[in-house]
C-alpha cells in the first residue's frame, strides 16, 4: 500500500473514469486521505495481513495510493511492470518497491512492459485485468487503458489464457478498468453481468467463472458505481478475508453479504475520499504472490 501525502483527484485521468468526483478543496482531501489509508493498513493488520506500507511525499503523482496499476507479483518469482495511458501515472513506478519486494521475497525476475508506451500501447496491471490465478483467465475489459497487444504479450510470459470483452455503463461509456466490474475469489465470484452488451460473451464469461463451482454474485450497475466490484480476497492466518470498502459493503445485500461470508469474512475499509479518485479498496492493494526469503 502507499500512504499519499499530497493526494488529489487527478484531472490528467478523468476523461475516460467516470468513477471521479472532482473538487477543488486539495488540502481538505489530501489530510483525508492520508488518515483513511493509515486507518486501513491497520485494519487489515488487525486482522492478520501482512502490509508493506510506503510513503508518497510528492505532489506530481496524484494516483499513487492505486499501486496495483503500474506493478503486480506472481508465484514462482515474477513481478511485473506495465505501461499507463496518463504521464503522471508513469511517475508512480518506484525502484524502491520492487528493491524492496527483492529483499524480503524471492524474485526470479522482473518483467518491464513500460517500453510500450512510447507506441501507445497500455495495459494498466491488475486494474486493467482481473486474474483468475486458479484457471489462468485473465479478463480484460477493453479500453485506452488496455490494449490487446499489450494483454497478449502479459498473456504468453505469465501463462494466462487472455479473455477481453465489451462492458459500458448504461449511458454507453465504457468501463475504464476490468477491476471495478468484477472479483474473483476462490469459492464466489462477483460481477456486473448487465453491463457486458453481448448476450453471448456474457454467458461465456459466467460460465468460465463458474467453472470450479465458483458460486456468481451478480452485481447491478448501481451496486457497481458505489465499488462493490472493487474487493480483493485475502489471505489471513485464520482464513480468507474480503477486503472492500465501507461504500461497497452497504451497497450489497444481505442475501449477497452471505454468501460471501460463506467462505470469506468480510472487512469493510472506510475510504471515501480516496474513492473520489475513481478507484476503491482493490486499488489501492498490490497483492504479493511471491514466497518469503
Amino acid at each position: 500500500m502507499v500512504r499519499p501525502h499530497h493526494f488529489t483527484v487527478n484531472t490528467e485521468t478523468a476523461a475516460d473514469n467516470s468513477f471521479q468526483t472532482l473538487s477543488d478543496n486539495r488540502e481538505d482531501l489530501a489530510a483525508k486521505a492520508y488518515d483513511e489509508i493509515t486507518a486501513a493498513a491497520e485494519t487489515l493488520r488487525s486482522h492478520g495481513i501482512t502490509v508493506h506500507l510506503f510513503e508518497d511525499e510528492g505532489t506530481l503523482t496524484p494516483d499513487s495510493v492505486f499501486p496495483n496499476n503500474w506493478f503486480s507479483t506472481h508465484a514462482g518469482g515474477h513481478v511485473a511492470t506495465y505501461p499507463m495511458k496518463a504521464e503522471s501515472r508513469r511517475r508512480e513506478r518506484r525502484p524502491d518497491i520492487i528493491e524492496m519486494l527483492k529483499t524480503h521475497y524471492r524474485v526470479q525476475d522482473v518483467i518491464d512492459y513500460s517500453g510500450l508506451e512510447p507506441d501507445g500501447l497500455f495495459l494498466e496491471g491488475t486494474g486493467a485485468m482481473v486474474l483468475d490465478h486458479m484457471d489462468r483467465v485473465a479478463y480484460a475489459v477493453r479500453s485506452d487503458r488496455t490494449d490487446p497487444i499489450a494483454l497478449e504479450r502479459f498473456s504468453t510470459h505469465f501463462n494466462f489464457e487472455p479473455m477481453a470483452f465489451e462492458a459500458c455503463d448504461s449511458t454507453g461509456i465504457p468501463i475504464y478498468h476490468t477491476n471495478v466490474l468484477m472479483c474473483i475469489g476462490t469459492d464466489f465470484a462477483m460481477i456486473g453481468t448487465e453491463m457486458i452488451k453481448d448476450p453471448g460473451r456474457r454467458d461465456e464469461l459466467v460460465g468460465r467463472l463458474a467453472r470450479f463451482g465458483r458460486r456468481i454474485i451478480d452485481l447491478s450497475e448501481t451496486q457497481i458505481g458505489q465499488f462493490a466490484g472493487n474487493a480483493l480476497e485475502l489471505q489471513s492466518p485464520d482464513g480468507r478475508i474480503l477486503a472492500l470498502s465501507t461504500t461497497a459493503f452497504n451497497a450489497l445485500d444481505a442475501g449477497q453479504r452471505a454468501a460471501i461470508e460463506e467462505s470469506a469474512r468480510l472487512v469493510a475499509l472506510d475510504i471515501p475520499t480516496i474513492e473520489r479518485a475513481g478507484g476503491s479498496v482493490r486499488c489501492t492493494l498490490a497483492g504479493i504472490h511471491l514466497t518469503p526469503r
